[in-house]
């Protein structure tokens, strides 16, 4: 029956195919025994294939429906109960959407927002990087000076000691030279 009742309710040819086999199969599992709702609206699909006035169709199949003991208040509640079973179907889809929607974007964007958090620390130690070579690389601007101010003090000093090393040097062969000439 499930097949007959995709056919009468996709008037509308946009419909999701999909959907409506979910809700259809939730419609044929629920069929209340007996001729109700459900078989109405079969008989008023077959009336209407043969090109009847929409009036003149309902009238037919609920007289014949009536043959067979359906009355107006059975085939309203029925039409009730089917409201409600696809109600049902609406509620649940709902929750299994809410959840896929958890699933699929919340934890997506959550997994965003832990990214982003991420590239934070990292741009901040890029930052902390950036500045610690800053540091090093003026410590070795500066140690270059330095190292060329020590070179040249050591050269200084290694000058003004020859220099006075000499001329002690110096001193003593004039006074041993005196004392060999005077003395």
């Amino acid at each position: 029956m499930q097949k007959d009742l995709k056919a009468i309710f996709s008037k509308d040819e946009n419909l999701d195919d999909r959907s409506l086999d979910f809700l259809t199969k939730a419609l044929d599992k629920n069929n209340l025994k007996g001729f109700d709702y459900l078989e109405f609206k079969l008989s008023l699909s077959r009336l209407a294939s043969m090109e009847l006035e929409e009036q003149l169709a309902f009238k037919s199949a609920f007289a014949t429906a009536t043959t067979v003991g359906l009355t107006k208040e059975k085939l309203v509640s029925s039409a009730q109960h089917y409201k409600k079973v696809l109600a049902q179907e609406k509620q649940q889809f709902d929750v299994a959407l809410k959840n896929q929607f958890d699933r699929r974007i919340k934890s997506k964007k959550a997994e965003v927002d832990k990214l982003k958090a991420q590239i934070l620390k990292w741009k901040a130690q890029i930052e902390q990087l950036q500045n610690q070579i800053a540091k090093s690389q003026a410590t070795i601007d500066g140690a270059d000076q330095n190292i060329q101010a020590e070179v040249d003090k050591i050269e200084n000093t290694k000058h003004n000691f020859e220099k006075t090393h000499q001329s002690i040097l110096a001193q003593i062969d004039q006074d041993l030279a005196n004392v060999q000439r005077y003395i």
